[in-house]
């Protein structure tokens, strides 16, 4: 049986790659491999260089080219490299060829995000759930991960007679513990939803959004509490809930894990019971990071995952945060490059397509409490007008503040 499921080891240095086809042009692979490099850091791995194909199609049998292979594989020679990182998934027979053309550790986006959740969980809801996502996802890979477990285990005593592969033993194993953590995850669902329910019928707000755009920190400003916040990738990964009071109104406030691009769905059905915190919301708080670059792919992204969770209906409040961070380059940088993307002032985003959305929204930052008022304020509008819809006879000034 496999002793430890946990595959890198901080320090160790990688390589990225990454492939220009029909869906991601150069610009938007750059961005993929900028969030990779930072997920790899993440993760306490060192990036060292970038490859970058344009292929039609990925290759059967090592997703890219042959002769990027051995381009990879020279540099690989010429270097003390331990891990090469692919942006997308490999399929198991990809992972295993490339392993043997390198000779290197392979890894894909999915694994190196699971390794990032085994190495953040730590309740035991999180840790089960993590377990059970990279079990599955590690399954099919067996045979290229552990080569050792190749030799053939002879003698007699063995559970499927002289001969049989230990590796087949391994899977067996594997499959065991996998039904045996869905069955700990179903009691543990089971739980939650109890825990859920003895809340009341309190108003309930989820703060959502991409991963690293501030969360925790507003979890803290709202709640007064102390929630872990980092500046990295999935800083949370259980989901907390606080009771907050907003003026005299008091409403429920959780805080999930933040999504990202090419979220490994083994982790998306793990997480089951951490996303019904979402789903059953009354309200979502989606912050988006607003000084990034690219903040308008990241509010996508978590849409399409609100909607595919079953959530995308939700009333939600828009809360573009980090206003403190968000940089205006020189007007003269557009003139000379008329292909840039020209970046709006704050105000000239307000009136863009913002101003249009039907779901309210708010600029904001938690960190210099910029138009935090504003926003306690918005809230309050939000959750009166549930709790008056739900409570019509209730009288809110006797309420404690």
């Amino acid at each position: 049986m496999i002793e430890n499921l946990k595959i890198l080891q901080a320090q160790q240095t990688c390589v990225l790659v990454g492939v220009i086809d029909k869906r991601q042009d150069a610009e938007l692979l750059e961005e993929f491999l900028d969030e990779l490099a930072f997920l790899a850091t993440t993760a306490h791995l060192i990036p060292l260089k970038r490859f970058t194909q344009r292929l039609e199609h990925p290759d059967n049998k090592f997703y890219i080219g042959s002769g990027k292979v051995q381009e990879i594989k020279r540099y690989l020679d010429d270097n003390k490299i331990d891990i090469v990182i692919f942006d997308d998934e490999l399929s198991p027979s990809q992972q295993r060829n490339l392993e043997k053309e390198f000779g290197k550790k392979v890894i894909d986006r999915n694994l190196l995000i699971l390794d990032i959740f085994a190495d953040r969980a730590r309740t035991s809801h999180a840790r089960t759930q993590v377990e059970l996502a990279r079990y599955q996802y590690l399954l099919p890979r067996l045979t290229g991960m552990w080569t050792h477990l190749e030799r053939q285990r002879g003698g007699t005593g063995t559970r499927g007679g002289s001969g049989e592969k230990e590796i087949e033993t391994d899977r067996r194993n594997v499959r065991d513990r996998i039904a045996l953590l869905k069955d700990e995850l179903k009691h543990i669902d089971r739980q939650m939803a109890t825990q859920r329910k003895s809340r009341g019928e309190l108003v309930r707000v989820a703060l959502v959004g991409y991963t690293n755009v501030g969360k925790s920190t507003i979890m803290n400003l709202l709640s007064k509490s102390n929630v872990f916040a980092e500046n990295k990738l999935f800083a949370t990964l259980d989901t907390t809930v606080r009771k907050v009071v907003v003026g005299n109104l008091p409403f429920l406030l959780s805080d999930t894990v933040g999504f990202i691009r090419k979220l490994p769905t083994q982790l998306v059905e793990s997480f089951k019971s951490t996303l019904d915190e979402t789903r059953e919301a009354d309200i979502l708080l989606h912050v988006v990071d607003i000084s990034h670059p690219h903040f308008e792919d990241q509010l996508n992204v978590v849409k399409t995952t609100l909607t595919e969770i079953g959530a995308g209906d939700k009333r939600t409040i828009l809360v573009f945060n980090k206003i403190d961070a968000y940089r205006e380059p020189p007007k003269e940088e557009h003139l000379l490059d008329p292909t840039k993307k020209q970046v709006l002032t704050l105000k000239e985003l307000e009136k863009s397509w913002m101003s249009k959305l039907s779901d309210p929204c708010i600029f904001i930052s938690a960190t210099d409490r910029e138009n935090i008022d504003q926003f306690r304020q918005l809230i309050f509008d939000e959750v009166k007008a549930i709790h008056t819809k739900r409570y019509p006879y209730d009288k809110l000034e006797y309420w404690a503040g």
